[in-house]
């Protein structure tokens, strides 16, 4: 005798409320390995030059956000702490090895931004497995959008986690929160992590600041610090050396912060000459030139100068 089947079955709807338990598993199983993720992001990557190169021109995107399920987005953070950091790093050699076959089969690759941008972010809606993706061009700009980062909030418990990441994965990116990854875009192509240090100036640090000048308007100007001492300097500063780093604004005093790098102890430190300046809502002693008093300087942190400037201090 044929098993009697239901009323639900019958109309075919059965499958929208009710799982067998072979179902029920091979979701279980569904998760996300290291190797999907990188051909994921490859796979877009390829997709955004078909999707965006025109005549001779490659363009591709250089911001790329990566939504998983919470779970497999916790996973990752648990049991493969800094694993992102190495995915990333492997998925940029590969662009760069596209990248030249473009170039040598006499395509134009020119980039849309300075950098590349990955963001490792969670979906409540997502179920094991899945992956989203939103790419961006970042064209002209080095601007990190803030209003794009994801705080995880697990919905078991509604607490926000944070986790800890080995800083040597991290090396060679700028890293400002958990699952964000920045790397320098390199025109040459080649993307050589063995490189001799004297072949490629390293940078130690980046500065950002928006001025209130109307012709600066929605714009940042970034410094890249790659001289162990730099000097801060206003408008009219008149020396154009490496180490100096010139504001074009009048709120600003010439000089105003002498900032060094110490290599023993890896960290920074600042000297105030202008006439106000905070550090993280802290006022820093006001020094002479020729006998400067020197703060420790942390990472990340915020100056503000003469009360209208403010500078961010990124590690690079």
């Amino acid at each position: 005798m044929e098993p009697k089947t239901s009323i639900w079955q019958r109309m075919g709807i059965q499958d929208w409320f009710l799982t067998s338990e072979n179902t029920s598993k091979s979701k279980k199983q569904q998760t996300l390995t290291p190797d999907d993720v990188y051909n994921y992001v490859i796979d877009k990557f390829n997709d955004s030059i078909r999707q965006l190169s025109f005549a001779e021109r490659i363009v591709f995107y250089h911001e790329y956000i990566i939504s998983f399920n919470p779970d497999d987005y916790q996973e990752f953070m648990n049991n493969k702490q800094g694993i992102f950091g190495l995915i990333v790093n492997e998925t940029v050699k590969k662009f760069y090895e596209q990248l030249k076959q473009y170039r040598a089969a006499g395509k134009t690759v020119v980039p849309s931004s300075s950098k590349w941008v990955f963001r490792i972010v969670s979906h409540p809606d997502y179920q094991r497995g899945d992956i989203g993706f939103i790419g961006k061009l970042l064209p002209g700009s080095t601007k990190k959008e803030e209003n794009l980062r994801v705080t995880f909030i697990p919905r078991q418990t509604g607490i926000a986690q944070t986790f800890d990441v080995s800083q040597d994965v991290l090396k060679g990116f700028n890293y400002y929160s958990e699952g964000y990854y920045e790397l320098p875009y390199i025109d040459d192509l080649d993307y050589d992590e063995d490189a001799p240090a004297d072949n490629r100036k390293k940078s130690f640090a980046r500065f950002e600041t928006i001025l209130p000048e109307k012709q600066f308007a929605g714009k940042k100007v970034e410094y890249l610090m790659q001289d162990d001492e730099i000097i801060v300097s206003g408008d009219e500063e008149e020396r154009e050396d490496s180490n100096i780093f010139k504001i074009p604004t009048e709120w600003v005093n010439t000089p105003h912060l002498h900032i060094r790098y110490n290599k023993s102890d890896g960290k920074f430190y600042l000297a105030s000459f202008g006439e106000r300046t905070i550090l993280n809502e802290n006022e820093v002693q006001r020094s002479d030139v020729n006998s400067p008093s020197w703060v420790e300087l942390p990472v990340n942190s915020k100056i503000l100068l003469n009360g209208i400037i403010g500078v961010n201090i990124f590690k690079s």
